[in-house]
């Protein structure tokens, strides 16, 4: 599939631009700076991208100055870059995601995990850097940002060499033709200035997340003891030393990508970011109670911190109880999950209920039985409206449950069922009969 192009709006109201496609886990690419979404769907490099793509759902960022993202901006600040991720983020409904960084993005991202792990579950880093004197320190990068600014088509060449030492003189030529026309020009002394200021290694030991770290051996734009200086410092970090010298990902021997694609799917069966079934499911829909009315009490960010929390625990609910929860729903819009069980959608209910509880958040849920259509790692079909509107009409706190699901899971031991009658649901045209569910009182084991 050819990716379409989105645009988002970052915190300083600069246009970041996107892509995605793809079905499963959710896996965000964040660029060297001078790269694009153009450069990585071009036929040179394609092979790399669709590889990566393969079972995910992958999305791809233009960085701010770049590709098709606003090119007339000044500020390329740390703090700025990492709104610009959360901005993708959020526009493309990912709570959380699988990160793949490399070069200066790799350092963006070692931030990002740090600062946000809600939202980092694997970081995967392509040749990293943590500080300016990793790679050559002030004085280099001062000179690299005043050839560029007197002679961009030098500078580039220049550029191109150091980061493909050993390519072919074709891709050497391609590469710069892509560089140029991918960044603006007027903008590389500032990015230049970012990266001598650039310093995140007092950020390394926050990372939460998983991280695998990948270096070539050879390579010259960023020496590969810069690698290995990033991977000691990370507590949860692994190091793959590849042969070759190209700080490009995609051009070299691709040969690493398997163990790439190996950490990323560790632990994934179970965790509820497998592929949702198609055909018949039983869906769980759950939302915030009054979310508006709490949203206006305690002010926008508060809420979406709150919100935040509350979801990663709702789909950790969700994965236990073997569900599969929906990507991009997140709460305000929903949280959305599908079962191939009655007993352990009300279960995982049961469990988003007490932890809206504990989080102070009451939450409507409904849980609904139907055929469903799997489309690009969602799920649609009038089962899930139905699912929603039964949600709609619970009390906050309280599981609602269809009358299919009854059926499916009245023997089920643990529960019990007390019948709300029918109710109207709107866009619904039949009355839904629908029961509450009461979680039976949990024995707990005695000392004789």
């Amino acid at each position: 599939m050819e990716p379409q192009i989105r645009f988002c709006t970052s915190a300083d109201g600069t246009r970041i631009a996107y892509a995605m496609w793809g079905d499963g886990p959710p896996l965000l690419f964040v660029q060297a700076w001078s790269a694009s979404i153009a450069h990585h769907t071009s036929p040179w490099v394609r092979a790399w991208i669709d590889r990566m793509a393969e079972g995910r759902r992958f999305a791809i960022m233009d960085r701010r100055g770049c590709g098709a993202s606003q090119r007339d901006v000044k500020d390329l600040s740390l703090e700025a870059q990492l709104a610009d991720i959360e901005a993708v983020m959020d526009h493309a409904g990912l709570s959380e995601a699988d990160v793949f960084s490399v070069a200066d993005g790799a350092a963006v991202c070692l931030a990002f995990a740090a600062r946000r792990p809600d939202r980092v579950t694997r970081l995967v880093l392509w040749c990293p850097f943590a500080a300016s004197e990793q790679i050559g320190g002030t004085f280099a990068l001062s000179s690299m940002a005043e050839l560029m600014q007197h002679n961009v088509r030098l500078g580039t060449r220049t550029y191109a060499d150091l980061v493909l030492p050993s390519a072919t003189p074709d891709d050497v030529r391609r590469y710069r033709e892509d560089v140029r026309k991918d960044t603006a020009a007027e903008l590389w002394p500032f990015h230049y200035q970012f990266i001598a200021n650039l310093d995140v290694r007092p950020d390394l030991p926050n990372v939460q997340a998983p991280t695998l770290v990948l270096h070539r051996r050879g390579a010259v734009a960023v020496p590969v003891e810069a690698g290995k200086s990033v991977a000691a410092m990370v507590p949860d970090a692994r190091l793959m030393i590849i042969e070759g010298d190209s700080v490009h990902q995609a051009l070299g021997d691709l040969g690493y990508v398997d163990a790439l694609t190996q950490f990323l799917d560790e632990g994934r069966r179970g965790l509820g970011t497998a592929h949702p079934p198609s055909g018949t499911a039983i869906i769980l829909f759950a939302d915030i109670a009054d979310s508006t009315a709490l949203t206006e009490r305690v002010g926008d960010a508060a809420f979406r911190e709150k919100a935040r929390a509350l979801d990663g625990a709702l789909r950790k609910a969700i994965a236990s109880n073997g569900g599969t929860a929906i990507e991009g729903k997140l709460l305000g819009d929903g949280v959305l999950a599908v079962f191939t069980s009655a007993r352990q959608a009300i279960e995982a209910a049961l469990g988003c209920a007490r932890a809206g509880e504990a989080a102070g958040l009451g939450l409507h849920l409904g849980v609904h039985a139907g055929d469903v259509i799997r489309e690009e790692g969602n799920v649609y079909g009038g089962a899930v409206n139905v699912a929603a509107r039964i949600a709609d009409a619970s009390a906050a706190g309280e599981v609602l449950v269809s009358q299919t699901v009854r059926e499916l899971a009245r023997t089920s031991a643990g529960v019990s069922f007390e019948d709300r009658g029918e109710r109207e649901l709107k866009g619904v045209s039949e009355a839904v009969r629908v029961w509450a569910v009461a979680a039976e009182p949990r024995t707990q084991n005695r000392e004789p």
